[in-house]
């Protein structure tokens, strides 16, 4: 923004400690005038006989009292203009780490030593408010880098297709289409994926109250064809759990987490356990599955956006895109929630959710029928 130029901070201090000090110095003097010189008699013997009179102590008072505000004033201007230079010197840092984040360079911290007061605290808070637009940028940078290379996989994969088709025009061409559906089927899932993604980030979304437990059993209901062909045992329990968000949100979560529950399990005769309960003035949500162990290092990359570990990594018809719990995370952070992945001593992995509570008696309405992507 283009301003004009103006006094700095710095003169100004000085110019308000100086006038400060010259005032304070000419009421001192005019009070030693009014209560002390005045009583002095203003005739030829002065007071008692013995001491000056008024008029020669007002000349030589004077002329001190001149020269005093003079040496007063100097030293106002200099001992304020080095005051104001010691006081504003934490802003100068702070302007200057604003200046390099401005440029681009998120990395730089004040870090400013020193006991706690106003400056320091909002170094802290500047350096606190850097490391978070740091992280965001990187996740972003790297979103948008990983986004990229998904997006690209499966257009190579249509152009080889289609060049495959023109070279070799005796191919069977029902196998190419039904290779073709398959690959932007999974494209158009992933930039489904990715548009619920960015739509949950920016919380565009109207909040009503929620059950969660009647979101679980629908998502349940919904994903029971699946566990059956695998043979998992789907369960749900718990009691009423009401929450205040987006319904269509909520069950995408719940079907995100009942489907990677499902996908993630063992080859055969595992479970998954869906759980709500109120608790606190919060409502608690539970899935949790069997499955391999998995690495305490993994555990933490899983809600990462395309971070498949190659443990958990799915090459049949139910892949994904490597959005599921991203979008998970994404929804949770959005309703002002946590969540919370633990691995299971035995196999498996057990996600927990907390989300705000809603108040007591308000209208939950019915389900909300949304497709499975992702």
């Amino acid at each position: 923004m283009n301003r004009r130029p103006g006094l700095s901070a710095r003169l100004k201090l000085t110019l308000s400690y100086a006038g400060f000090l010259l005032v304070a110095s000419a009421l001192l003097l005019a009070v030693v005038w009014v209560f002390l010189l005045r009583y002095v008699p203003d005739n030829s013997r002065g007071l008692l006989g013995i001491a000056p009179n008024r008029f020669l102590l007002a000349r030589v008072f004077g002329q001190a009292a001149a020269i005093a505000l003079v040496f007063l004033l100097v030293f106002g201007l200099l001992g304020g203009w080095l005051l104001a230079s010691q006081m504003l010197a934490p802003l100068n840092r702070i302007a200057e780490a604003a200046r390099m984040a401005a440029s681009g360079s998120l990395s730089h911290r004040i870090r400013m030593e020193g006991r706690k007061d106003e400056f320091r605290e909002l170094a802290d808070v500047f350096d606190t408010m850097l490391e978070q637009l740091e992280s965001h940028v990187t996740e972003q940078q790297r979103f948008a880098a990983n986004a990229s290379h998904e997006l690209r996989t499966p257009l190579a994969i249509s152009r080889t297709l289609l060049d495959v088709a023109r070279n070799d025009p005796t191919r069977d061409q029902g196998e190419l289409i039904e290779r073709l559906h398959t690959v932007n089927t999974r494209a158009i899932d992933l930039i489904e994926a990715l548009l619920l993604l960015s739509r949950s980030d920016r919380r565009s979304f109207t909040r009503e109250p929620v059950d969660l437990s009647l979101v679980a059993e629908e998502a349940s209901e919904t994903l029971l064809p699946l566990a059956e062909q695998r043979g998992i045992t789907l369960a749900v329990t718990g009691e009423t759990t009401r929450t205040i968000g987006s319904a269509p949100l909520m069950l995408r979560m719940m079907t995100n987490l009942v489907q990677n529950a499902i996908v993630h399990n063992l080859p055969a005769g595992g479970t998954v356990t869906v759980h709500t309960e109120p608790q606190r003035g919060a409502s608690v949500l539970r899935v949790e599955n069997t499955g391999h162990r998995l690495p305490a290092e993994l555990v933490p990359t899983l809600t990462e956006p395309f971070q498949r570990g190659t443990e958990r990594k799915r090459t049949d018809e139910h892949a994904g895109v490597g959005l599921g719990l991203a979008i998970v995370h994404s929804i949770v952070r959005a309703h002002d929630g946590t969540l919370d992945l633990t691995p299971r001593a035995a196999g498996g992995l057990l996600v927990t959710i907390r989300l705000p509570g809603a108040p007591r008696g308000v209208v939950v309405p019915g389900p909300v029928n949304v497709p499975i992507s992702g």
